[in-house]
């Protein structure tokens, strides 16, 4: 498989992971428990009983935040536990950190490009 092949892969599946990982994160009941979890691990009915939600309604969250490799599960005695994975989160971290501001603070950015546009009008998209 050449390079480029590679790349494209490699980028596609990056996507979608941080597709999972946004949509799992759209979610305010899935962001709390997140929050709960990297603080120390739950047992899931502690969670439930956390977030005001039934069994069912927790279990649905707990697989969509695993799907997205935000939490990991495991079974201690007759409880589940989850805690958080960081993986998915420095993923997410390094997307975010590729929008660093460039051009200026958030003030001047617009005015910083506009300056930049006069002065190379050859670069406007």
């Amino acid at each position: 498989m050449s390079s480029s092949r590679s790349d494209v892969d490699a980028t596609r599946k990056m996507q979608e992971a941080l597709d999972l990982v946004f949509g799992a994160l759209a979610n305010r009941h899935r962001r709390e428990i997140v929050h709960l979890v990297a603080l120390q691990p739950y047992s899931i009915s502690r969670l439930a009983e956390r977030r005001g939600l039934s069994l069912p309604a927790i279990h649905k969250h707990i697989r969509v935040l695993e799907r997205a490799g935000l939490i990991q599960r495991r079974k201690i005695g007759r409880a589940n536990f989850v805690a958080l994975k960081r993986t998915s989160l420095r993923g997410l971290q390094d997307w975010v950190g590729q929008y660093h501001v460039y051009w200026g603070t958030d003030d001047e950015t617009l005015e910083n490009y506009e300056s930049f546009l006069t002065t190379n009008p050859s670069k406007e998209e």
